[in-house]
């Protein structure tokens, strides 16, 4: 199941929403604002991740301008709790099954999540075009 994290008013977020409906992949929805990451949910995303903590942190964001901390000498439990008190530092959408993970919005990468069928199926439409194109 396809787990995708949000908060309001994010357009990533809506345009990830949007493109698993068009899909019909299920996901379950979780507003990390009115529903904080567990640790746990945070240590699952990071297990995914190839660089850590670095491609979760919204470096950008207004939270972490404002930050009193150094967040590098934090420990990893420090930084844990940091998350879930100030859910805003963390990117989103976090879209998320339990081998793939994408962190924001790319109309690219989040096709990871169709079926392999449904991928070899488009890849070879395109191949198709392709070679309609060059016989043309």
């Amino acid at each position: 199941m396809i787990k995708l994290y949000v908060s309001p008013s994010c357009t990533s977020c809506r345009k990830a929403k949007s493109w698993l409906e068009e899909h019909n992949l299920g996901y379950e929805e979780k507003n990390i604002y009115h529903e904080p990451l567990s640790k746990d949910e945070i240590k699952e995303i990071l297990m995914l991740t190839d660089e850590g903590t670095e491609e979760i942190i919204s470096y950008r964001s207004q939270a972490y301008q404002d930050l009193e901390v150094d967040i590098d000498s934090l420990s990893m439990n420090e930084l844990l709790n940091l998350f879930i008190e100030e859910p805003s530092l963390i990117r989103r959408p976090i879209i998320m099954d339990d081998r793939r993970l994408q962190i924001g919005y790319n109309e690219e990468e989040i096709r990871m999540f169709l079926p392999r069928e449904i991928r070899e199926i488009e890849l070879a439409e395109i191949h198709e075009r392709l070679e309609e194109v060059e016989t043309a």
